[in-house]
């Protein structure tokens, strides 16, 4: 029931209930911030939210509406509302929430901020979906349609054998870069302290897959040769990668993902991926220092060479997307430097870089917590680029100094030329200077294509390029 204390509800045919629905991704609480860049925000539609609406009826009317994207409207009924909510857009995913069941709409939420703190989330929604939705969700589904919704479901079993196709048809794909993404596992084996969403997982399965058919037939159904697999470590079960990519050999495809140093060091494996089409790869270095990646549970990296891996995915012309976090205990001054340095010299193409960050639900945020060094609990302010803590040998302002300082120089251009001079080929230095110079230096270019409406239309010279990086 609603807040209201009335139920919208739907009609019936025969005897199954019919409804109407709108599936809401709210838009970050930073869209006003110097921070917001519209084309990190266009990128990829929302998967997780297009993968719950395969569980309606086909004579469901569902909407999909991405507020990053599009304008949302609050004037409408329908009988549900269904939110994804994560840190950064949890307050306007409450102020959204609140207006619907201001109006007698019932409420749904679930996501990573859902799962970490659902007593806040329950101040503003009628049911919340606790953990990973794919057995959860159904059940809260058939239990609305029969009018007895409970407050709470968490996910009892975790698996992806039955799940329904993806419904692709709700994402307007013409608004985003690269509308051909895919999720084939759920989860991460490892368990880093800082992690959102190891917290998500919890204490059950934490790293499982889908079938090997069933990913190489969503991949065969979608246009176009770009894939972008949004899995937090596409190489985390050695076995069925190895199969995914043997698969996926001849049907000339090229793609990005993502996986740990040691996946890349250890065996064969990422030279199958290459072979399948692999051109362009996230990787979470995050720091350089043993006592950081202890202190962070983080000991897939420890002993590990990030150059031997770095010079590994050169030689198989694979572009690196490298990730880094500022602010762990072991930090100081000069740490944004050498990181900068580091990245440099071994042509990374790209890299992200994070202020360390203890959300809430994870072991970082409690240890934090007890030891009272938690600074700030306004969770717009929870998006990697803030100090929302006290750090052990820097000071909040230096942290955050040091941080934008190091997207400074990493992306000036001095420093892109000097990192593509690194580059063994003529083909790869060319495809890495265009690749970064193209996704930090031409903001207006982006902005200017979005807002006509054409972001898509440059999708093929992305795959030009990442066609033509050996």
């Amino acid at each position: 029931m609603s807040k209201s204390g009335q139920w919208h509800f739907f009609f019936a045919k025969g005897s199954v209930c019919i409804m109407k629905v709108k599936m809401i991704l709210p838009s970050l609480e930073e869209a006003k911030s110097p921070f917001w860049r519209p084309i990190k925000y266009s990128l990829f539609p929302p998967l997780g939210l297009a993968t719950l609406a395969g569980y309606f009826l086909p004579e469901d009317e569902v909407e999909l509406v991405d507020q990053h994207v599009e304008k949302l409207t609050l004037d409408d009924n329908p009988d549900l509302v269904c939110m994804q909510v994560y840190v950064t857009n949890a307050y306007r995913a409450y102020q959204i929430a609140d207006s619907y069941r201001s109006r007698g709409v019932y409420v749904a939420m679930g996501g990573l901020h859902v799962t970490s703190l659902p007593q806040e989330a329950l101040l503003h929604a009628d049911t919340v979906i606790l953990g990973p939705g794919e057995e959860a969700f159904p059940r809260f589904i058939d239990d609305f349609r029969k009018k007895r919704p409970e407050r709470c479901y968490t996910a009892r079993e975790r698996s992806l054998e039955n799940i329904p196709p993806v419904r692709r048809d709700l994402i307007k794909r013409s608004k985003y870069f690269v509308p051909n993404s895919l999720v084939v596992s759920r989860g991460c084996p490892h368990h880093c302290d800082f992690c959102y969403k190891n917290a998500f997982y919890g204490s059950g399965k934490s790293f499982y897959t889908c079938r090997v058919d069933s990913a190489l037939r969503e991949i065969d159904s979608l246009p176009g040769r770009h894939l972008y697999f949004l899995d937090d470590h596409l190489l985390g079960n050695r076995q069925f990668a190895r199969e995914l990519f043997e698969g996926m050999k001849g049907m000339k495809r090229v793609f990005q993902g993502a996986a740990t140093v040691a996946s890349i060091l250890d065996g064969d494996l990422i030279e199958h991926a290459a072979d399948a089409g692999l051109r362009s790869i996230f990787v979470g270095f995050e720091t350089f220092s043993p006592e950081n990646l202890a202190q962070s549970n983080k000991a897939q990296n420890l002993s590990r060479d990030y150059a031997a891996a770095v010079r590994r995915l050169h030689d198989l012309g694979i572009m690196i997307n490298g990730s880094f976090v500022f602010g762990l205990d072991d930090d100081d001054k000069d740490t944004f430097s050498r990181t900068v340095d580091w990245a440099v010299e071994n042509a990374i193409t790209t890299a992200t870089f994070h202020v360390l960050t203890p959300y809430p639900g994870t072991r970082l945020f409690s240890k934090m917590e007890k030891e009272g060094r938690i600074r700030s609990y306004d969770w717009s302010r929870y998006d990697t680029r803030h100090a929302v803590y006290q750090p052990a040998r820097l000071s909040q302002k230096e942290l955050e100094d040091g941080y934008k300082k190091a997207y400074r120089d990493f992306y000036s251009w001095k420093n892109i030329f000097a990192s593509c001079s690194h580059d063994k080929s003529l083909s790869s230095k060319l495809s890495h200077f265009a690749y970064t110079g193209g996704w930090k230096k031409l903001e207006p270019f982006w902005n200017m294509l979005i807002k006509a409406g054409l972001l898509n239309k440059m999708l093929p010279a992305l795959e030009f390029l990442l066609s033509h990086t050996k």
